[in-house]
């Protein structure tokens, strides 16, 4: 897996998937200045980056032992990567909807031809990037709800946020990224694609990232 996720981690600097500025940071949606930012629907532009996240996650599902009967892609970022994945491992593929369907047949899970189908059955999650954990986890209850059994959500990328943590563990799930900030920021430092100043700026904001930006304000 180490493998994988440096090559994975290679790749999003060279598309820019990710992109680093530790010097000039981005200001986020919510507002908080942060040196990075992820864009993993640009893995989908090259065929050879998107199989290699589809081959990592079933890697990831055969290490970690993790029960798969079917693949759930987050809405909407998720569900490519899912059905990639899928496709794998030749499992069935749904989604939840973010809202509910207010005509035909309603549906709050697609995919599926009967909601018996889902009951009893393990669902591995795909989603591309965990921050806060909580549209992921959103998603999964949503599948959960239909009578499945969800506790795992695997991921491109993750911030390694403990809010994340703290959100999966409150409806007893687990996540598993392929990337995380660690392996990032030692790709950077080998590829020697920052200075030691921008690497130590880097490492401050992975301690404190909630409180980093306020030297910038």
């Amino acid at each position: 897996m180490e493998t994988i996720a440096r090559q994975i981690a290679k790749a999003a600097l060279e598309i820019k998937a990710v992109k680093l500025q530790p010097d000039n940071p981005f200001t986020w949606a919510s507002g908080y200045k942060m040196p990075i930012y992820n864009d993993n629907r640009l893995f989908l532009f090259y065929p050879q980056y998107r199989r290699l996240i589809a081959e990592g996650f079933a890697k990831l599902i055969k290490e970690k032992n993790i029960p798969c009967d079917m693949i759930a892609g987050t809405p909407t970022a998720g569900i490519p990567h899912g059905i990639l994945l899928s496709d794998i491992i030749e499992k069935p593929f749904i989604y939840p909807r973010k809202w509910k369907k207010g005509h035909g047949m309603q549906n709050k899970i697609e995919g599926v031809p009967n909601p018996d189908m889902i009951v009893g059955k393990h669902v591995v999650m795909v989603e591309d990037l965990i921050s806060t954990g909580g549209s992921s986890v959103e998603s999964l209850e949503v599948i959960k709800s239909a009578g499945a059994k969800v506790d795992t959500c695997l991921s491109i990328f993750s911030y390694g946020f403990q809010k994340a943590q703290d959100a999966f563990d409150a409806v007893n799930a687990r996540y598993f990224p392929l990337i995380n900030l660690d392996t990032l920021i030692a790709v950077v430092e080998e590829e020697k694609y920052f200075n030691t100043e921008q690497i130590k700026l880097l490492r401050e904001w992975q301690a404190s990232p909630f409180t980093w930006g306020e030297r910038f304000k």
